[in-house]
């Protein structure tokens, strides 16, 4: 039988029971943040474009072909739109191209926001929405993995297993981001898959950080202790227990990152260590158009379409990643608790 002392509410709750009544709270505060309902919104509407990228920038050339395409058709069908949509061709991930002007060609009827060494700039930026999303993905999936594990043993086991990872990730510290990332893919070469290698190999460092600090804290509590006396082997106690007590500073940083990769493909891109040349993506766009980010003398804003469309792109997608990473840091922050 329980008892209720004068003064008591009533029992107190129990670890889960808290860490649910937790989340809850960690939830109302997100859904009632007017930052994270724009940054939403942005997001969505970039997937939005992602999934309808074969109807808002209709497949050309090889690409029809690749899909298996008739003369007659505008827009592909329901199998070569899956097919599109799931399992794209190489080919249709190229910007089809018009000619070789030497100038960009402003916004005309068959290419709604302007050409760009004969580039359809509309097409490489719908299209370049799904690389963005391909190459945040593909690397948050790598990092995550990487830097939780690492975060995981470094803090949970400690000792000697820490000392040696802590160390080798202040070698990783030590160099500038964005130095290690361009010699690095200096030495892959260019090219995507180079550039989630590179952006894998620096990132995973911030997000082991993150993770060890928080199993430190975490380590220490009742319920770990409690898990611990009921016989839980260690692997059991330190995954089942510790770590998604973890996910709530690595999710806001994993949003944050999200949102920065795409300028950091950019500007190896803009250095000409990015994508193939004519590869559907935002900084191979802004790469096509450094040679016109300043027009002609007396006429400064002539080529004014070229920076303007990728750029915005890019300066959107990564408020959105922003705003949302913030509301869910201050949502986390257990100082609001």
């Amino acid at each position: 039988m329980s008892h209720v002392t004068a003064g008591d509410s009533g029992p107190t709750p129990g670890p889960q029971a808290a860490r649910e009544a937790g989340a809850r709270g960690q939830l109302r505060r997100l859904q009632r943040s007017l930052p994270a309902q724009f940054g939403a919104l942005l997001i969505g509407l970039f997937v939005l474009v992602t999934v309808l990228a074969p109807v808002l920038a209709p497949p050309q050339g090889n690409c029809r072909r690749a899909l298996g395409m008739s003369a007659e058709q505008t827009v592909p069908g329901p199998a070569a739109y899956l097919r599109e949509l799931l399992l794209t061709p190489e080919a249709c991930l190229q910007m089809p191209r018009q000619g070789f002007a030497a100038q960009p060609t402003p916004p005309a009827p068959d290419a709604s926001l302007g050409r760009v060494g004969g580039y359809d700039i509309r097409y490489g930026l719908v299209w370049g929405t799904r690389t963005a999303f391909f190459l945040g993905v593909t690397v948050l999936a790598i990092t995550l993995s990487i830097g939780s594990l690492v975060g995981l043993i470094a803090g949970f086991y400690g000792g000697l297993a820490d000392t040696l990872l802590m160390r080798f990730t202040d070698v990783i510290f030590a160099f500038p981001a964005l130095v290690l990332m361009l010699v690095l893919v200096a030495a892959l070469g260019p090219g995507l898959q180079n550039i989630i290698i590179a952006l894998s190999l620096v990132s995973w460092a911030a997000l082991a950080r993150v993770v060890r600090s928080e199993v430190l804290r975490l380590r220490e509590l009742e319920f770990v202790a409690a898990a611990q006396s009921l016989g839980a082997s260690p692997g059991r106690v330190a995954l089942r227990h510790v770590l998604p007590g973890a996910t709530g500073p690595l999710l806001s940083l994993a949003v944050l990152e999200m949102g920065a990769l795409p300028i950091v493909a950019g500007a190896l891109s803009f250095l000409g260590l990015g994508t193939p040349l004519g590869f559907a993506d935002w900084g191979q766009l802004i790469a096509l158009a450094q040679k016109w980010i300043q027009g002609p003398p007396g006429e400064p804003f002539a080529y004014w379409y070229v920076t303007l469309f990728p750029g915005l792109c890019i300066v959107l997608y990564s408020v959105a990643w922003n705003l949302l990473g913030d509301a869910l840091s201050e949502a986390f922050d257990p100082r609001n608790r």
